[in-house]
């Protein structure tokens, strides 16, 4: 039984926004549904990979580690945004760890559907290069980014990330409810837990956010904004 919910994550994946109603429908029913707990792996860095992922309900997140065991956050997904393209089109090992942030519910679709489909569909061929292009320009601005801003505009830059992405406008602010621990943020912006700390406790006392558990509250958006360019 096809899930009207499923349908519209499938269509504001980057890959089948091209796509009719119709096409839609019958993408959805040729993808294989994984459901996976909070804080399960979907597969780990070095895995061989054959299918690109669209996120349905939940978060997870992409990282990598060094050989000394540290940990670095290359983003957090959520509803609509897919992953894993890059080895269908590159055959090789995953370049990231997945791993369920919250309890997450995925559509999976194999190499030869996604082949197949771009090449029946110019469109479709169209917006898989854009959404790679992203990628690359996403990249190097956190590159930059690394170079060029110290860690308290990084810090201000993922909370305005995160909240365009997750938050939820509401009379007191703007509700970001990232679902990340204090380590897992500051592996995002790659720097310190205790640094990141120090930024987020300065932002509070300006009055620019209130800090929860595994959330922010942005109280001054335009500050915020500001210090994150």
């Amino acid at each position: 039984m096809t899930n009207l919910t499923d349908e519209a994550g499938v269509r504001t994946a980057p890959l089948f926004s091209a796509l009719d109603d119709a096409d839609a429908s019958s993408l959805r029913s040729s993808m294989v549904e994984i459901r996976i707990n909070r804080g399960d792996t979907l597969f780990k860095e070095g895995d061989e990979g054959d299918r690109l992922y669209v996120v349905v309900e939940g978060k997870l997140k992409l990282g990598t580690s060094s050989t000394d065991g540290r940990e670095n956050l290359l983003s957090i997904l959520g509803p609509g945004e897919m992953f894993g393209e890059l080895s269908l089109f590159d055959p090789g090992p995953r370049t990231a760890t997945a791993t369920a942030v919250t309890d997450t519910r995925l559509l999976a679709l194999s190499h030869d559907q996604v082949i197949g489909l771009v090449t029946r569909s110019p469109q479709v061929a169209l917006q898989l290069l854009e959404r790679l292009a992203q990628r690359l320009r996403r990249t190097n601005e956190v590159l930059a980014d690394l170079v060029f801003s110290d860690v308290p505009g990084r810090v201000a830059k993922a909370l305005m990330d995160l909240g365009s992405r997750f938050g939820v406008q509401q009379d007191d602010g703007l509700h970001v409810n990232h679902e990340l621990t204090q380590e897992e943020l500051a592996q995002l912006v790659g720097a310190s837990r205790e640094t990141v700390n120090k930024a987020l406790a300065d932002f509070a006392s300006r009055g620019w956010v209130r800090l929860e558990p595994r959330a922010v509250v942005v109280l001054d958006f335009e500050r915020l904004s500001k210090r994150g360019r």
